[in-house]
């Protein structure tokens, strides 16, 4: 059997094309000179799957309308053209082929192409100029038509910018057996013989990388070409939208290609850009993947969802293992600890590896340096939903009764032991639910809740996140438990602790289901209960009700530590704490400002307050600053400072 090389291929296409453009010249001179046009031409070149031939059944044109499209052509390639298109039209000025001329000219001319529904105009195979009737108006082949059919790359102009190639570094990612399996399903699905339609495939989760790969691995399998679109890029009024969507088609059948939707930046509360994401998916006819962190739904389409799983603990530590080479031996079981707090994609593991290798001085700095590199790399995009808390508090400055450092510090040991704990002992077992270390800090305001979250923090060398409320719950039915869901896993993915602050608003007991808003609070908690379990995190919800929390969170927090009310003794080593080394003072007397019945909170604004009249006045912190500021503090508080409190300050 003879093959046909890429090369000999692209001449004998163009030979052929000239051929046929040849012909069409030949008819238009018959019909100049009223000769018999049932006088066919016959080509004497062939060429097997040629790219005109292939144009005509992709978009299944007539011999009339294939005419049409090698008149334009001929326009653009033969100079003969535009003279006899004058003359034909009986005018100089009109140089330029129309409708009206092939319908005149052409053999079996047919009324249908005036239509938008008919290939010509549908697929914007054509351009019309504008202010013309349509018959009468001048008519030109499309750029990208013109390309295809002379055997050129091109893409289409209207979709540059918007679609593009799937990138290189996505082509080569890693994937794991289960993430493999997942190409066998979808190719299955869409090579099934049987099928008269093909289903929307979706692909769910986090990991945007392994989507990429796993789309992109299938239509390698199937023999077609992935091309990517951002929905964010999606045009959102509704005509431009049409069009946007058949000009990808056209482009998709002339290519071969699918496309990838990335829904997975989509702001879902912006109802236009969901409205106009859900109208494409369902008009478009042709082979589409879907990228989404959330799931979405077709009225019409049928559509098959995928949750892409993440790399477990052995796949994760066998990439850094292989990217690391040599230097993985160096970390001395740092690295079990580093796999287990960072859910490091596939390619973010491969960066980290070479950054870590090309900036790497002493070997002794390697972990430290790789633990410091992963916590930027997976620090989480929270800044919408939480707030960044750069903590520099230690255990010296936290003042608290020896029984609840004692708790925290087994917190801190959860933490750093938990890949030996989980994974080397097998405590993890196949149950992954309830492997985090989930904690409530319950007391009042200024207790030092949020300083000991910063000082675990700050020990463990890991990002705080406080959570905002106000952000989190809104008042779409499912969005509140989407923004948690986003919480949780980026959380997840940057080992970031997250501090949901005066939970109690949030995590409060579930109600008696008297009308559709209590349902819907119901299943927002319902929601929590379940993520709480799977996180494998730290979470630290704190509250000054403790009385308030639903029963069926209490079971699930493994540590609850109260926070008391500072005794005098108490108050007297936060206050030596208050004021950092470099502040001048003069004449504190801590055992006297220990008398007052302040929390840490507000004593820290009292020395603030206080540090902020003494440099006003050039003078150093002295007792009689604090008093001032004791005044203003006590008045925030709506309380009255005695005299017996305040007896022998000044």
């Amino acid at each position: 059997m003879l093959t046909v090389t890429k090369s000999q291929f692209y001449q004998e296409n163009l030979n052929f094309l000239f051929q046929q453009v040849n012909q069409v010249r030949h008819i238009l001179e018959q019909s100049l000179n009223q000769e018999n046009q049932n006088n066919t031409y016959i080509p004497n070149i062939n060429c097997q799957n040629s790219n005109l031939d292939s144009l005509c059944q992709k978009f299944n044109l007539s011999p009339f309308e294939r005419d049409i499209l090698l008149l334009c052509v001929g326009i653009e390639i033969d100079p003969n053209f535009t003279e006899l298109c004058a003359k034909i039209n009986g005018n100089p000025k009109k140089n330029y082929p129309t409708l009206s001329l092939a319908l005149s000219c052409f053999p079996n001319p047919s009324w249908q192409v005036i239509s938008p529904s008919y290939p010509l105009q549908k697929w914007d195979l054509l351009e019309f100029s504008p202010d013309l009737t349509i018959t009468q108006a001048p008519i030109k082949i499309d750029k990208r038509i013109f390309c295809y059919l002379l055997g050129e790359n091109a893409f289409d102009q209207h979709l540059t910018g918007r679609i593009y190639p799937i990138p290189e570094n996505f082509q080569s990612t890693f994937l794991a057996q289960s993430q493999l399996d997942l190409i066998q399903q979808m190719s299955k699905i869409w090579s099934h013989s049987n099928l008269n339609v093909y289903p929307i495939l979706q692909l769910c989760g986090w990991e945007i990388s392994s989507k990429y790969a796993i789309a992109f691995q299938t239509c390698q399998k199937l023999g077609i070409d992935l091309k990517v679109l951002s929905a964010n890029l999606l045009p959102t009024e509704a005509q431009e939208l049409n069009h946007f969507t058949r000009r990808w088609e056209r482009e998709s059948i002339l290519s071969n290609s699918v496309l990838l939707l990335d829904c997975d930046d989509i702001n879902s509360e912006n109802r236009v850009r969901e409205m106009a994401i859900s109208q494409f998916i369902e008009n478009l006819n042709t082979l589409l993947i879907i990228s989404s962190y959330n799931r979405h739904s077709t009225r019409y389409k049928p559509l098959i969802s995928f949750d892409v799983p993440s790399l477990s603990h052995y796949e994760q530590k066998t990439l850094w293992e292989s990217h690391l080479g040599d230097y993985s031996t160096q970390l001395n079981g740092h690295l079990s600890q580093v796999v287990s707090q960072f859910n490091l994609s596939p390619n973010a593991i491969e960066s980290a590896c070479l950054t870590i290798k090309s900036e790497i001085e002493n070997e002794q700095d390697l972990p430290k340096q790789l633990w410091n590199y992963c916590r930027s790399q997976a620090r989480p995009k929270l800044d919408d939903l939480a707030q960044y808390i750069d903590s520099h508090a230690s255990w010296e400055d936290l003042i608290l009764p020896e029984k609840q450092k004692n708790i925290l510090k087994d917190m801190e040991a959860h933490l750093k032991h938990r890949a030996k704990i989980y994974e080397d002992w097998g405590f993890g077992g196949r149950e992954k639910r309830g492997l985090g270390v989930t904690s409530l800090f319950s007391g009042q305001s200024g207790t030092g809740k949020t300083m000991a979250a910063g000082v675990l923090a700050k020990t463990l060398n890991l990002d705080l996140y406080r959570i905002d409320l106000s952000t989190v719950v809104s008042k779409y039915i499912g969005e509140t438990e989407k923004n948690l869901r986003k919480i949780f896993d980026a959380a997840e993915t940057g080992g970031a602790i997250l501090l949901f602050d005066e939970a109690d608003a949030l995590f409060g007991k579930r109600t008696e289901v008297k009308d559709s808003h209590d349902r819907h609070a119901n299943v927002e908690v319902s929601y929590l209960l379940q993520r709480m379990e799977s996180y494998q995190g730290l979470a630290i919800l704190t509250t000054n009700l403790k009385s308030s929390l639903d029963q069926a969170f209490l079971r699930r927090i493994r540590f609850v530590i109260p926070f008391p009310f500072p005794d005098e003794d108490s108050r007297s080593e936060i206050w030596k704490r208050a004021f950092p080394p470099k502040t001048p003072t003069e004449g504190l007397d801590f055992w006297r400002l220990g008398a007052l019945n302040l929390a840490g909170g507000n004593i820290k604004n009292i020395a603030l307050n206080a540090a902020v009249f003494a440099a006003e006045a050039g003078e150093s912190v002295m007792m009689k600053h604090i008093l001032r500021a004791t005044q203003a503090e006590y008045i925030k508080l709506e309380r009255t400072l005695t005299e017996r409190e305040i007896y022998g300050w000044v």
